[in-house]
């Protein structure tokens, strides 16, 4: 072999070394320091979005109108973020550790992208797990397929439990 060959080997074998201890510190980190957990404000201008016509009745837009008896709010009935509530407006609903998940869960049980919650054409509403690794559950079984939710049934993720309510 030549020298140089030698040399770009051994500089190939430092760097790739290199990368192992800043992946190991940054695991590590995580570890010890968790995930940031970042609070959800409302709106900035707190003005309503519907539009008010000129007799003075205000309409919803189409997109957000729902059957009756249907879910309106996504709510947070055990764990750290007890009390939290999510309005349902048609939108996929994200759930794990990740900082852009639509709810963040500070959990050791919760993957970064665990499970999501998204809107049939129907108007029924699905859970469907991401490959997590500790699982989603619905009224005590595990999730394997989406599944539709019934209203009031808990998910279950790690230690915190959401249900869907009117």
């Amino acid at each position: 072999m030549s020298e140089l060959t030698l040399t770009v080997m051994r500089l190939g074998f430092l760097a790739v070394l290199w990368l192992f201890v800043i992946v190991a510190v940054q695991v590590i980190r995580s570890d010890l320091f968790g995930t940031r957990v970042t609070q959800r404000g409302s709106r900035r201008g707190g003005g309503d979005t519907r539009t008010q016509p000129q007799g003075g009745r205000q309409t919803a837009p189409p997109q957000q109108r729902q059957r009756r008896g249907a879910p309106t709010k996504l709510v947070v009935s055990e764990g750290t973020l007890t009390g939290t509530t999510v309005a349902l407006q048609g939108q996929t609903i994200t759930l794990g550790r990740a900082h852009d998940s639509t709810i963040v869960l500070d959990d050791d049980y919760a993957s970064s992208r665990h499970a999501r919650i998204y809107p049939d054409r129907d108007g029924n509403w699905i859970v469907e797990d991401l490959g997590s690794t500790n699982g989603t559950y619905l009224d005590r079984a595990r999730l394997t397929v989406a599944t539709p939710i019934p209203l009031g049934a808990p998910i279950r993720i790690g230690k915190t439990v959401i249900e869907l309510r009117k």
